[in-house]
């Protein structure tokens, strides 16, 4: 009898998991179609008219400037930004979630041991009205053993819908992180250079407040033997004073800039001595970047990348709404043991307890919620859209622009460089005249003092070249922190010192 039932029970089983796969088997998802946008599958074929062409070499561009104190800073901000360990903080909630979202794929499974015991009196009840009964309680002390399986059937792919929405939203997580590993490196970068030009800004308006300081002693003894007018006296002594108000507020920028570095790589300012407290000479280069295709940057870019997964998240989040309309079914299975003493209750020949189950359900009024879920999803769904389309559209026009601006700074920087010569040649000339008793020094102090203003000039010019060359790389996206196959070639001259580079 006994191995009758446990046949039965067995052929049962079976056909449930028979049953399992032929349903699973044609399984059907409700999502729509992938449908890329029109501006996105319209990308031009190349970017500005100054587009160097050619393969994007993202992996570690800035070892160019041949710095090791910005390779340094840099290796210092990947490890210990503050802004990173949150990004990958959310990516690993991310990806907990997503695991939470497939788990309903699968079969759910749980055991458990039971124990029960009960002490009741017989009046009251039927067996208090027993002539002669031999106790007047009742006592009831049980043992149980139980495993209980349970899966729902993804008829309508509600369930795989689920999973694959919560795994894009991983992934858009993981590229959300690469977003802020870039913005971290650039912010790193733009610190560094403003650092850069900020020292070399304040050593030039010491220089030109040193040399008005001249000029204004020669022209108060000029004024004092009636050479000049109080007006042209009081315009150097305007000049030199406007000069002199400046230096504290560069000396206050330079310690912002500073302070901002330091949160940038996780330190107090007053802890960056051994960061940057060393000579900072960074290379100016003037090499064009090659920017590869625009078709590239649906895949290079993280933002964009990002944006088409959640996407790609949300039409499948529109499937899932979708199945919700349609009836589930379940499967359910349960066994176990059952005694009147704990070693009955493993007694799995003679004790043991089998349970199956399955359970249609379906929809039948829910006040318009399953419809208005719908809805949602599908506005939802319209929003990445638009959202991913004008993603890629900005994407695009970022690289044009920062194209186009790299271009535009080296040209400042080669007229400003011509200016330098110019006022450096202007500066020995004077300097010539003062010595073989032919010109005033006056003459040769306002040289001077125009040299360290084009100077002034041409350190900005520098710094806007690096920043605009750094603007292309972050237009273009790209994992900046791998290492690279071989160590680019700088070209160009030293920004801080604006010697001679290219023109």
């Amino acid at each position: 009898m006994a191995e009758d039932i446990v046949k039965n029970s067995s052929n049962r089983i079976k056909s449930a998991v028979l049953l399992i796969a032929l349903t699973t088997s044609g399984c059907v998802s409700l999502a729509p179609e992938s449908a890329v946008p029109e501006i996105a599958a319209g990308v031009p074929s190349q970017f500005a008219k100054f587009d160097a062409g050619g393969i994007y070499q993202p992996a570690r561009w800035w070892q160019s400037f041949e710095d090791p104190v910005l390779n340094g800073l840099l290796d210092e901000a990947l490890t210990k930004n503050f802004d990173l360990a949150e990004a990958s903080a959310r990516l690993r909630a991310a990806e907990a979630r997503a695991k939470i979202s497939k788990s309903g794929l699968f079969p759910q499974a749980s055991t458990g041991l039971n124990s029960s015991y009960s002490d009741s009196p017989t009046a009251g009840t039927s067996f208090g009205s027993i002539p002669g009964a031999a106790t007047r309680r009742i006592q009831n002390e049980t043992y149980a053993s139980s495993l209980a399986f349970s899966y729902e059937l993804d008829i309508w792919g509600k369930l795989r819908n689920d999973a694959r929405a919560g795994r894009a939203d991983a992934v858009a997580s993981a590229a959300d992180l690469q977003s802020v590993r870039l913005a971290v490196l650039a912010e790193t970068i733009t610190s560094y250079f403003d650092i850069v030009d900020a020292r070399h800004q304040i050593g030039l308006t010491t220089r030109i407040i040193d040399v008005l300081g001249d000029r204004l002693e020669q022209t108060e003894d000029r004024y004092r033997r009636g050479l000049v007018t109080s007006f042209e006296l009081y315009q150097v002594r305007q000049e030199f004073r406007n000069i002199q108000a400046s230096l504290p507020q560069r000396e206050s920028q330079l310690a912002a800039i500073e302070g901002q570095l330091a949160v940038l790589v996780g330190r107090y300012s007053d802890n960056m001595d051994d960061l940057i407290g060393k000579k900072l000479a960074p290379k100016l280069i003037f090499q064009s970047v090659p920017s590869g295709l625009p078709i590239d940057l649906l895949t290079q870019r993280p933002d964009i990348y990002a944006e088409g997964q959640r996407l790609e998240s949300a039409r499948y989040n529109l499937g899932a709404r979708r199945a919700e309309r349609f009836p589930s079914l379940s499967l359910s299975a349960s066994t176990g043991t059952q005694g009147g003493t704990p070693s009955q209750a493993f007694d799995i020949f003679d004790n043991w307890v089998l349970n199956l189950g399955a359970s249609l359900t379906a929809p039948l009024f829910q006040g318009g919620r399953i419809r208005a879920n719908i809805e949602v999803a599908d506005a939802q769904y319209a929003q990445q859209t638009a959202v991913y389309a004008r993603t890629v559209l900005t994407a695009y026009q970022e690289v044009s622009s920062a194209i186009e601006r790299y271009e535009e700074e080296r040209q400042r920087y080669r007229f400003l460089f011509s200016q330098l010569e110019e006022a450096e040649a202007a500066a020995a000339l004077q300097s010539r005249r003062f010595s073989n008793g032919v010109g005033s020094y006056i003459d040769y102090l306002d040289a001077l003092r125009a040299q360290y203003q084009v100077q002034s000039s041409l350190s900005s010019a520098a710094r806007d070249v690096a920043l605009s060359r750094l603007a292309i790389h972050r237009a273009l996206g790209g994992s900046w922190d791998e290492e690279p196959g071989a160590s680019p070639q700088p070209a160009g001259e030293n920004a801080a010192s604006t010697t001679k580079g290219e023109k």
